[in-house]
């Protein structure tokens, strides 16, 4: 088919996308990312010759070049429309130099969503190639490359193969390493609490201690508790010293940034940041919707740090608020938010492309995953356009012979924003009322539940969490959170157990050394300077060779310190207890990149090797031979086996208890559920109280 204009995206569904928009006199192709890159084999940087980069083509993207330089040829004119941000800036460069097209030319076209209307206008206005832009995306490149490749060999050298080191990871790796040591020196503290119910008339009500004659006091152990309760008369009556009544209002969030769409996908959704990044960059390029609608992107671009919105969709927000809600629940005037300090506010915050196009017309277009954070994505969208929700809330004192009890009640007065979109844990949440009292009333003891507590160590970071501080401190920014988590765990510099992360050994080992001979690599305020380093090249305020070199030549010293200094690390293989069922030889237990392992002692001789299972103490329910043994699957997750695999292919998610059901005689296991375990049959003809 004769075409006109060539556009050069990242991805074939984009490309479709697109295509579909821009009419016949267009060929819409996919460079599949990044064409060109540092080659894998050596550095890559002349660092004596202005940190020249030498770019090489990326291997296995022959076809690609040849096909876009075919393309190419046959086209009148050729437009760059990778993504908006410094990593499409610079795939929009290197696409240049490879067809030899001048980066001064305007065939560069950006739109922040991928909708008929933005995409035809943006090819109305082509812009040049921003080279501030790709100056920003290449010190960071070659900044993380002289990190790697300068750090990596040593570590290769001291500790064992295959490991690296990175700028934002190993500032990753060390919060977690830190929150550990906090929670190893952690010493827990005792403390009591009295939780009581009180009634007037039939109305029964509860009330905690707060402490004696109105002022706070803690109680540390039994024995504070026990003075309190022997000061309370059982049988008379408390009194109610101090009613407060008010109207609270509580406001909806902001529309999400990566960073709060990573960390509440997390919470509410149980996805794991990768594939939040990647099932939104799916809505972003494009949904096939059918009909004549075809393929529409349903959210805009999923990479940003700003809460800003346009003016179109706010209104667009408020019309739909007004037609399906009713005009009290649409916002007559947005709260501002602040950005994040440091936030670039390249691009708006993500939301849905058109706030009209609901979750439910889109059942059974979109698949479970995409539903689920679309949902998510429209639902916090809309909800930051509307009305406060509003509470009544009343707090009340009571009182006798000096012990001070407070209760506190409230109850949903207009609904706001939270018909649409309530923080976890609220939208099941009841009224708690209080009954109608006032100053001067008397209230009866119904019954007092002393309990004594510990404190609590400081909690694991989980994938949220961890986002939330490297964004707190200024360190990466919203297209790096994903790659850095998924690094330090492929390194297996730390594991997530149950949700939160653990350094492991290796983890510990490296960040050691790290820490020792490069303190500025893992220097909280270092790493975010850097940042704002970055963001002043891409505001063309700062020339990106400055920026390396003020950062290379105290790097570079701290490197050959480094090798003189770093002595070799021997990881001790310690011994299994039982001999090679091969060659007899004594079995070890070896630290490999995906953890620890036996292997036979005569390694490479012999080549034996076994995974370290765990045997929980039950008989297979299967063969009746084996052990069931907790094994994990590809993606970390524990799941229960036949220790004779593949002799027994018995196999269950659910941890197995050793008992069989009372009705029908099959297994019994344990399953999590929200509050604690319960032991049930599979069946489902039998469960048991939950265990908390």
């Amino acid at each position: 088919m004769a075409y006109k204009n060539l556009v050069i995206v990242e991805s074939p569904s984009k490309a479709k996308t697109i295509e579909k928009y821009l009419g016949r006199n267009y060929k819409v192709v996919a460079s599949l990312g990044h064409i060109r890159d540092l080659p894998k084999s050596k550095m890559g940087v002349d660092v004596e010759n202005d940190y020249e980069p030498h770019y090489i083509s990326i291997r296995g993207k022959g076809d690609t070049i040849k096909n876009l330089k075919k393309y190419a040829k046959k086209a009148e004119r050729v437009y760059l429309a990778s993504d908006p941000d410094r990593e499409g800036e610079a795939i929009a460069w290197h696409v240049s130099h490879i067809l030899g097209l001048d980066p001064k030319d305007k065939n560069r076209v950006t739109f922040n969503e991928i909708t008929k209307d933005t995409v035809k206008n943006a090819f109305k206005e082509p812009r040049s190639i921003d080279m501030d832009l790709v100056d920003a995306q290449q010190a960071r490149r070659i900044m993380d490359r002289l990190v790697g490749y300068s750090i990596s060999p040593l570590l290769w050298k001291k500790v064992k193969k295959g490991l690296s080191a990175g700028r934002v990871q190993s500032i990753a790796l060390k919060i977690i390493i830190d929150r550990e040591n906090e929670i190893k020196a952690f010493k827990p503290e005792e403390y009591w609490t009295i939780d009581s119910q009180f009634k007037k008339g039939t109305y029964k009500f509860d009330a905690s201690f707060y402490g004696l004659n109105g002022k706070k006091l803690a109680l540390s152990n039994e024995d504070a508790a026990k003075d309190i309760l022997q000061r309370i008369k059982p049988r008379a009556n408390f009194d109610i010293t101090k009613v407060t009544k008010r109207e609270r209002k509580r406001f909806p969030q902001a529309p999400f940034t990566t960073s709060s769409l990573q960390q509440e996908a997390v919470r509410r959704l149980n996805f794991r940041t990768r594939k939040t990044m990647m099932v939104a960059q799916q809505l972003y390029e494009g949904i096939n919707l059918g009909g004549r609608q075809g393929s529409v992107g349903l959210i805009t671009y999923m990479r940003t740090d700003s809460t800003r919105v346009s003016h179109i969709a706010r209104h667009e927000a408020s019309e739909f608020l007004h037609a399906n809600y009713g005009e009290e629940y649409a916002a007559l005037k947005i709260r501002k938010t602040k950005n994040p300090e440091g936030a670039q506010d390249a691009h708006e915050a993500i939301r849905p492309s058109s706030v009209k196009r609901t979750p439910k017309s889109l059942e059974g277009v979109l698949n479970k995953d995409q539903m689920k954070l679309y949902k998510l994505v429209w639902s916090r969208f809309l909800a930051s356009q509307m009305t406060p929700a509003i509470l009544d809330t009343m707090a009340v004192t009571i009182e006798q012979n000096g012990v001070t009890y407070r209760a506190n009640g409230s109850k949903m007065k207009f609904a706001g924003f939270t018909k649409v979109y309530d923080a976890p844990g609220n939208q099941d949440k009841k009224d708690n009322m209080l009954p109608d009292l006032v100053e001067g009333d008397h209230v009866k003891l119904v019954k007092n539940d002393p309990n004594q507590h510990f404190t609590q160590p400081p909690a694991r970071y989980s994938e949220a969490t961890l986002i939330k501080t490297l964004e707190e401190n200024g360190v990466g920014r919203p297209s790096t959170y994903a790659p850095t988590i998924e690094t330090i765990q492929r390194r297996y510099y730390v594991r997530l157990i149950t949700k939160r992360f653990e350094p492991t050994e290796l983890g510990e080992i490296v960040n050691k050394i790290i820490v020792e001979f490069f303190p500025d690599i893992v220097n909280i305020d270092f790493t975010a300077g850097l940042e704002n380093d970055l963001d002043s090249i891409e505001e063309g305020k700062t020339k990106w060779i400055k920026v390396v070199d003020e950062f290379y030549q105290p790097f570079e010293k701290e490197v050959t310190s480094a090798e003189s200094k770093i002595e070799k690390v021997q990881i001790k293989d310690e011994l299994a207890g039982f001999n090679c069922d091969i060659c007899g030889a004594p079995m070890v237990i070896k630290l490999g990149r995906y953890g620890k392992f036996y292997a036979c002692s005569r390694f490479p001789d012999c080549r034996n090797t076994k995974a370290i299972v765990k045997e929980i103490g039950v008989v297979c329910p299967t063969c009746h031979k084996g052990q069931v043994v907790e094994r994990k699957s590809k993606k970390n997750r524990i799941f229960y086996g036949c220790s004779r695999y593949p002799e027994c292919d018995f196999v269950t998610w659910d941890k197995p208890v050793g008992r069989d059901c009372p009705k029908d005689g099959h297994y019994l296991v344990e399953k999590k559920i929200k509050g604690g375990k319960q032991v049930i049959c599979p069946n489902g003809d039998y469960e048991e109280a939950v265990q908390k």
